[in-house]
């Protein structure tokens, strides 16, 4: 659809006005991947309500980067949108030289980026399609964390998004749902390889939510897109992924490195 609204699904809300900041995040520096809509939209504006500086990294949809743009900025926040493809470590180093030019460094990192396609088999997938998920989902993670690492202070944070895929697998997503396995330890093993330096790793697995990336399903299967709910009865929204990154990057989630917060909705205890 021209808009690229997903039938079945509600409209996404990324922010509301329940939610109130607390300068949790005052002065931080936050660099953001796939912060153009979805989950990482959310993110971002809840950590320019909590007081940060954000810059976001978008591959081609110009139109909502700049929608995001103008989000942060209605928030008073300083904000930067940088086009590139985490899929290319030279697209990435790029992207943190900028914030390092412009900010001096960067406190937060949160690797959003993803891209996902259903099939009905194995056979189905190519390897051209193979390769790209891990281009994007966990190649890019790799490549932005090693160089925000070399201009991150002793007290930074790292927040990735895996998926409750990772978890309990997806019949119609098993690249995707391999990528976000790999991501689920990357998270650990990272925390452990920067623990001695004071900076935690963590992750966000989301469930089914009303994002751009769930079009995919448009033509694949209609009813799964129609039924597609968490055990809590429906799809989760943006805004309710938001806080769940801004407690793992402030002071609030200081004792907690290597772990998994699940936002999906009960996937976790009901699959």
């Amino acid at each position: 659809m021209s808009d690229g609204h997903i039938p079945h699904l509600p409209e996404p809300d990324y922010i509301d006005d329940g939610y109130k900041g607390a300068g949790k995040l005052t002065g931080k520096r936050v660099l953001i991947s796939g912060g153009d809509s979805g989950i990482g939209r959310a993110v971002a504006l809840h950590m320019a309500r909590e007081g940060a500086k954000v810059a976001i990294i978008y591959h081609s949809a110009e139109d909502k980067a700049e929608e995001t743009r103008k989000g942060l900025e209605a928030e008073g926040a300083e904000a930067l949108v940088i086009q590139g493809d985490t899929g290319k470590s030279a697209d990435c180093d790029a992207a943190v030289a900028r914030v390092v030019e412009a900010w001096g460094g960067i406190d937060v990192l949160v690797n959003n980026a993803g891209f996902q396609k259903p099939y009905h088999t194995l056979d189905e997938v190519s390897d051209e399609d193979w390769r790209a998920h891990f281009d994007v989902n966990m190649a890019g993670m790799f490549f932005l964390s090693r160089a925000a690492l070399r201009h991150m202070p002793d007290d930074g944070a790292i927040v990735n998004t895996s998926s409750i895929n990772a978890f309990v697998g997806n019949d119609a997503l098993l690249p995707y749902s391999a990528t976000k396995g790999a991501i689920t330890t990357f998270t650990r093993s990272l925390a452990k390889q920067v623990m001695a330096r004071g900076i935690r790793v963590n992750e966000v697995a989301p469930g089914p939510v009303a994002t751009d990336i769930q079009s995919v399903f448009e033509d694949f299967d209609e009813d799964k897109l129609r039924n597609m709910a968490a055990p809590i009865g429906r799809v989760g929204q943006p805004r309710e992924l938001g806080p769940a990154y801004v407690f793992l990057a402030s002071r609030d989630g200081s004792f907690i490195t290597g772990q998994t917060i699940h936002v999906n909705g009960g996937m976790i205890v009901g699959a």
